[in-house]
């Protein structure tokens, strides 16, 4: 078995059997949203960037639906699910619901208090999604599983860059000072 499927394994395997790790903990409330139930969550501050509250709101609704996409990918292509992860990829690639939903104030807002890097992050993850929605399609489970690694460590790389207020186990030395 390949390495890239070995490590594919063992990532699916941690986020379908231990989604507590995956998962944003501490949720204030489930609401449903376009069919499909979304977790609110806490308010974030992205290293002090001053969101407006019904940006926030979106924000955090956003994160819970691309969540919810994440963990639902898992058991869709472990099942070979290809039409299932193409959707959930594109869903997530179209940003569930920021792009619909924003006023033009709002995205004027977005792009000027949000650092560069995060715009930059974002992209990027939104473009893995949208690779690993066209792998699918080829039915290719070894570059979905990539793409599925991506989108992880771009979510991992972003919460520890600006969201460690909310994911303070991912704080640059958030391990320090802890035994082995």
């Amino acid at each position: 078995m390949s390495l890239l499927k070995r490590m594919s394994l063992v990532i699916a395997a941690i986020l379908f059997c231990f989604p507590h790790l995956a998962l944003a903990a501490g949720h204030e409330q489930t609401t449903t949203i376009g069919g499909g139930q979304a977790h609110h969550m806490k308010p974030q501050t992205l290293h002090r960037v001053p969101l407006s509250p019904e940006l926030r709101t979106l924000l955090n609704q956003e994160m819970g639906l691309i969540q919810q996409g994440v963990m639902e990918l898992v058991p869709a292509i472990a099942a070979g699910d290809w039409d299932k992860v193409a959707d959930i990829g594109q869903k997530i690639k179209a940003s569930f619901i920021l792009k619909q939903k924003l006023t033009a104030a709002q995205k004027e807002e977005l792009h000027r208090v949000l650092p560069q890097q995060f715009i930059e992050m974002d992209m990027d993850f939104h473009t893995s999604a949208g690779m690993l929605a066209h792998a699918a399609e080829m039915k290719n489970a070894d570059v979905v599983n990539f793409y599925l690694y991506k989108m992880t460590t771009a979510c991992v790389a972003c919460h520890g860059k600006f969201a460690t207020e909310r994911f303070p186990g991912l704080a640059q030395g958030a391990d320090e000072g802890h035994q082995h």
